[in-house]
């Protein structure tokens, strides 16, 4: 694993790279959902194939591979040697907020599929507040890696 150690700043700058992309798209495809939620059910209107077509590309070309991205080279940073105490308790809080970034990332996906049908479970205003949920969790990690208060 001396190799790993070798390569740490770049498996963190690759690591980085990928958590911005996959943010990006966090941060888009609610508001995608807002936009798309304001027009008339029905299929009638073509913005509703536009806005399909947009949710679609952006989760399958840039969310989800920056999500795997995302992954692959955090757990190459996790299993680098004397990156990570393990006892430290901002680590278990970290994870837990990637898990849940990760939950969140499968809960848009599914959430596509219905809005592809015409289905609009939630309301606009739902998918305004669903909104912030990546910011609240990318200001949990930030806090837990850079600051570790504990």
């Amino acid at each position: 694993m001396t190799w790993l150690a070798a390569l740490y700043p770049w498996t963190k700058a690759l690591h980085l790279i990928g958590v911005i992309a996959w943010m990006a798209g966090l941060f888009y495809l609610p508001r995608l959902y807002v936009n798309h939620h304001q027009v008339p059910r029905g299929g009638a209107d073509p913005r509703q194939e536009h806005f399909a077509r947009m949710e679609r590309l952006l989760l399958r070309a840039i969310m989800n591979p920056a999500m795997l991205w995302t992954w692959a080279f955090g757990l190459l940073l996790v299993l680098t040697p004397g990156v990570v105490d393990w006892r430290a308790g901002w680590w278990h809080l970290k994870l837990l907020s990637v898990l849940l970034m990760s939950a969140f990332h499968m809960f848009l996906a599914a959430q596509r599929h219905g809005f592809a049908r015409d289905e609009r479970p939630l309301s606009e205003r739902a998918w305004r507040w669903w909104n912030e949920a990546p910011t609240v969790l990318m200001i949990v990690i930030v806090v837990m890696v850079i600051v570790k208060p504990f």
